[in-house]
């Protein structure tokens, strides 16, 4: 058996084996994947008919080999070798923790999370999750929340076209039988997602169903966990969110089984794919400094928390709902488009980031934040526009400016040779203190709303005091020059 792909792009190997009883809880199957010192231990999983797969991500280029392991007889001992060549263009492997506070590709590509939530878009039938790939192709977002089960909750009441369990002779779920049909379809969306350069932070459980898919016993949800982990962990572009709102599951699965969620995760993952989880009430935050937490993913409408978060968990801090841009009943789902950009620029100037979220009532039910469709609002090409900004500003993240800075109440942040300084709700029309007192330096005036870069005219020198419009969310980028 020989096979070739790219570093980090997917290989999926097909394997024939029995399919009498439950394949999907009776057979064990795995491979070991080396190249030179270099192993991975990749799991299969059934995929119907009497078809197994394993999929592997070659971590470095060159010739791997691969045996399997499994208690199937015709799945035993089988091996393969394939070449691993270079990555395309396009490829950067996938994202990672940097700078402790800070994301990137394996290839050191910087990576900012500048993401969206809609959570149920993968199970609104073809039609619709056709024209919310096309809305993502150019909207600016990096990443998208999505969940793998589908959802039950206010504006989401239609019946998912798929369900990720197969059913019992008397009409109740098998938890122990998976769907393969809605695997595939996932998959494929997920894998769509990626085509279009965007991460797909993939969220486990949640609360909002009507299913049993929240109340499954433990050993059910463990096994879940490793199948959903086997076939989708070979994507470069996958994030693993345990959930979204764990909180409000607790009485069903208290916190020793969200740890337990976490270790499977990881076991169950040779690539290390990035992992967190998300709160509904703030006051119940898991606690993200444990080791297999990447990353802190919060719930909370004040932003300007963000740097004491940064110093509760040590690790990057995205507030991945800071409350949507919508007009809806729910006060999390009312806020402005001016107030959602305003929160983004205060998240990215005090060293985190921030998720965009929409939901505007529509005739048909059919809201961003959930079902995705189309954008209606005003905030994502200004979010767009920011990330721009940090790309280009800020190669290895923003840090905030702490402590003597007299800016910092409101908003700051630095980057290198590059100074960001977002005046929020503020509006100054003459700015000194805080400039660089020795060196030159460039201005450029940014209106965050009109997406308006100004550059001054002049090199500036020392605290020479700067005239601004004397307008609120306006930003300005200090650019020293050597």
């Amino acid at each position: 058996m020989s096979n070739a792909t790219e570093q980090w792009g997917l290989l999926n190997i097909e394997l024939k084996g029995p399919d009498n009883g439950n394949p999907f809880a009776e057979v064990q199957l795995s491979a070991t994947f080396r190249n030179g010192e270099t192993s991975l231990t990749v799991p299969g999983f059934y995929d119907g008919d009497g078809t197994y797969r394993m999929r592997f991500m070659p971590p470095e280029q060159g010739e791997w080999t691969f045996r399997t392991t499994s208690n199937a007889a015709e799945l035993d001992g089988r091996s393969g070798v394939l070449e691993c060549v270079a990555p395309s263009d396009d490829n950067h492997g996938p994202v990672h923790v940097r700078n402790k506070f800070h994301f990137a590709y394996t290839d050191g590509t910087s990576f900012f999370p500048f993401g969206t939530t809609c959570y149920a878009w993968a199970h609104q039938g073809n039609e619709l999750e056709a024209q919310t790939l096309e809305t993502l192709k150019s909207a600016g977002f990096n990443k998208v929340r999505m969940c793998v089960f589908p959802k039950d909750y206010i504006f989401n009441k239609n019946e998912p076209v798929h369900h990720p369990f197969e059913k019992n002779s008397d009409g109740s779920w098998d938890f122990s039988r998976y769907n393969v049909e809605f695997f595939r379809h996932f998959e494929k969306r997920v894998a769509q997602v990626g085509e279009l350069g965007i991460e797909a932070d993939i969220i486990l459980f949640h609360p909002y169903d009507r299913w049993g898919y929240a109340t499954m016993a433990q050993e059910e949800d463990y096994a879940y966990l490793r199948y959903v982990v086997a076939r989708l962990a070979a994507y470069r572009h996958v994030w693993w969110s345990m959930a979204n709102e764990y909180d409000f599951m607790l009485k069903e699965k208290p916190m020793q089984v969200w740890d337990r969620f976490f270790e499977i995760v990881r076991e169950n993952d040779p690539y290390n794919h990035l992992r967190s989880i998300h709160n509904g009430r703030f006051e119940d935050s898991y606690d993200h400094t444990r080791d297999d937490v990447t990353h802190a993913c919060v719930q909370h409408w004040d932003v300007k928390r963000m740097r004491e978060w940064r110093g509760m968990y040590g690790k990057p801090v995205i507030d991945d709902e800071c409350e949507y841009e919508g007009n809806i009943i729910r006060n999390w789902g009312n806020i402005s488009a001016r107030e959602l950009v305003h929160r983004f620029w205060i998240s990215v100037c005090y060293g985190g980031y921030a998720g965009h979220g929409e939901t505007y009532e529509h005739e048909k039910d059919i809201l961003w934040w959930s079902k995705g469709g189309v954008l209606h609002g005003e905030s994502a090409p200004r979010i767009a526009f920011l990330r721009g900004i940090v790309a280009k500003s800020a190669p290895d993240g923003i840090e905030p400016l702490e402590g003597e800075f007299p800016w910092d109440r409101t908003a700051a942040g630095q980057s290198g040779d590059t100074l960001l300084i977002y005046f929020g709700e503020h509006q100054p029309k003459h700015f000194g203190d805080g400039l660089p007192k020795k060196g030159r330096y460039k201005v450029d005036l940014i209106d965050t709303w009109n997406m308006a870069i100004d550059t001054l005219n002049d090199t500036f020198e020392g605290q020479t005091p700067i005239e601004l419009p004397g307008r609120p969310y306006m930003a300005m980028r200090i650019r020293m020059i050597r």
